[in-house]
């Protein structure tokens, strides 16, 4: 669907759209809706009693007005308790309404602000509009029969009496959140490593971003042996793309972006069966986010410097793919004894880190989809949140819940380092046959490759979506996006 929003002064008599969207707070109308109501002679609640409408939240209600006159119908919009709201709701409201009038099939409507005592214009506005436009998204790419081919669907929206700044920056946000789920949804012989480094590369370009994308010669040559091990046994070569946004004065702060980045994912010889396959190509989606949020920093231009690092591969099987007891030597000098080829994302991870440790990185927010143990304790729609640092690991974690993102910290448990150590390498990539704590063992070993602040975000759950959810249909969900957003454009810059 191609959403467009608009802002209006005056919530019916400015915009001539056939449909007009009255939200109803359990059972009653706002300020505007009253208005409405008796500029139609009460059509609006008689038609509530009448079909017994009690505005529970997403309950929708249309009523026509009169067949020779603008709107020719009122959407009443359930938006549940007045009482029990807050901004999720608002957001959630966006994303139902675009649906719910797509689905009735207007092309145009104009809709109040929905409005309370609990938060302010400027917010009701960003989360009504960032929720319509993230609701909107539709992927039909590759679709060529049946109704959910059509491409080119477009809907106006405005929206009555909302902040145009607010409006402004949402749909910027919602853009790169949209772009990010563009990338996680492609398939995995469209999207390759190249591929991904060519679309960062355009989108670099694009907005003004520095931009450098290593090919296999340059990533062998640079040392990060623990990252090539992964790559060397596909036949489409890695990239390691690197993106650097500069503020316009000099910024007292250098924030590097991690994403993981494995295109597909079999496991190597530590093969996936083939039911866990059908979803990897969203293991790149850590990758989809921070590009993602570079796409937004660069046009919201915070005083903070951003650096993005994706390693991006495909972990295969051949007779160059690496093997179980391999020893691979990392970027920092540590060397990683291989235990289980299916522990691949924290190698690719462990070179990136190392690198932006390096090029001066102050602190570091890491995202990838990495473990199932974190689904299993957290489940699928909240990530994990580690951090070596608990100042850099509120900061990051209060930017998710104002961006609207579910994380929660999980705990670094120094102890269980003991179950990493090698008696062949300076450190095992996994922590063996035991199946518990694999999260945490996982976070403790990418916080081995830095001493810099850092935040590890285990997106393996809320980043894909087998099924339709609350902001957008199924598939990649963009997870991180808005939560980068909000750190970056909020920060202050140190």
């Amino acid at each position: 669907m191609e959403l467009t929003l608009k802002s209006a002064r005056r919530f019916v008599d400015e915009i001539p759209a056939p449909l007009v969207v009255v939200g109803v707070w359990g059972g009653e109308f706002s300020e505007e809706g009253n208005r409405l109501d008796a500029r139609y002679r009460k059509a609006l609640s008689r038609m509530m009693g009448d079909l017994h409408f009690r505005g529970d939240f997403g309950e929708t209600l249309l009523v026509p007005l009169g067949k020779d006159e603008e709107p020719g119908f009122a959407l009443l919009f359930g938006l549940g308790k007045k009482r029990g709201v807050s901004i999720e709701t608002i957001r959630k409201a966006g994303a139902k309404l675009v649906q719910e009038i797509a689905r009735l099939g207007f092309k145009e409507a104009v809709t109040e602000t929905f409005l309370s005592e609990k938060f302010g214009k400027v917010e009701a506005s960003y989360a009504l509009a960032e929720g319509a436009l993230l609701g909107g998204y539709t992927w039909n790419k590759y679709k060529t029969t049946g109704a959910s081919s059509k491409r080119g669907e477009k809907l106006r929206l405005w929206l009555a009496r909302a902040s145009g700044s607010a409006v402004n920056r949402a749909e910027i946000v919602a853009e790169a959140v949209n772009f990010a789920r563009d990338l996680v949804n492609e398939p995995p012989n469209i999207l390759t490593p190249a591929e991904l480094a060519q679309r960062a590369s355009a989108m670099a370009q694009e907005l003004g971003l520095e931009v450098k994308v290593w090919d296999e010669a340059q990533i062998k040559q640079a040392g990060m042996g623990a990252f090539y091990g992964v790559a060397q046994g596909s036949a489409n070569p890695p990239r390691f793309i690197q993106l650097t946004y500069k503020p316009q004065e000099p910024a007292g702060r250098v924030v590097a972006l991690v994403g993981k980045g494995l295109t597909f994912d079999t496991g190597g010889y530590s093969l996936k069966p083939s039911e866990s396959q059908i979803t990897m190509k969203c293991d790149m989606a850590g990758a989809a986010a921070v590009l993602g949020a570079m796409r937004a920093i660069a046009r919201l231009q915070p005083t903070v410097e951003v650096r993005a690092y994706v390693a991006a591969a495909e972990n295969m099987i051949s007779g160059t793919a690496y093997r179980v007891s391999d020893v691979l030597k990392s970027l920092s000098g540590k060397t990683i004894e291989v235990l289980n080829t299916d522990a691949e994302g924290r190698l690719t991870l462990a070179d990136a880190i190392t690198y932006a440790d390096q090029q001066g990185a102050d602190a570091i927010v890491e995202l990838s989809t990495l473990t199932g143990a974190c689904v299993v304790a957290l489940g699928e729609k909240v990530a994990g949140l580690f951090s070596n640092d608990a100042r850099w690991g509120r900061e990051v974690q209060e930017a998710a819940e104002r961006a609207g993102e579910k994380v929660w910290p999980l705990p670094m448990e120094e102890e269980y380092l003991e179950a990493l150590k090698s008696n062949t390498a300076d450190i095992k990539n996994t922590h063996g046959r035991s199946r518990s704590g694999g999260a945490i063992t996982a976070a403790l070993f990418l916080a081995e490759f830095t001493e810099k602040p850092l935040v590890h975000l285990d997106i393996a759950g809320p980043a894909y979506t087998e099924k339709n959810h609350d902001l957008g249909p199924a598939g990649g969900t963009g997870f991180g996006v808005r939560t980068l957003v909000e750190l970056l454009d909020t920060a202050a810059a140190d």
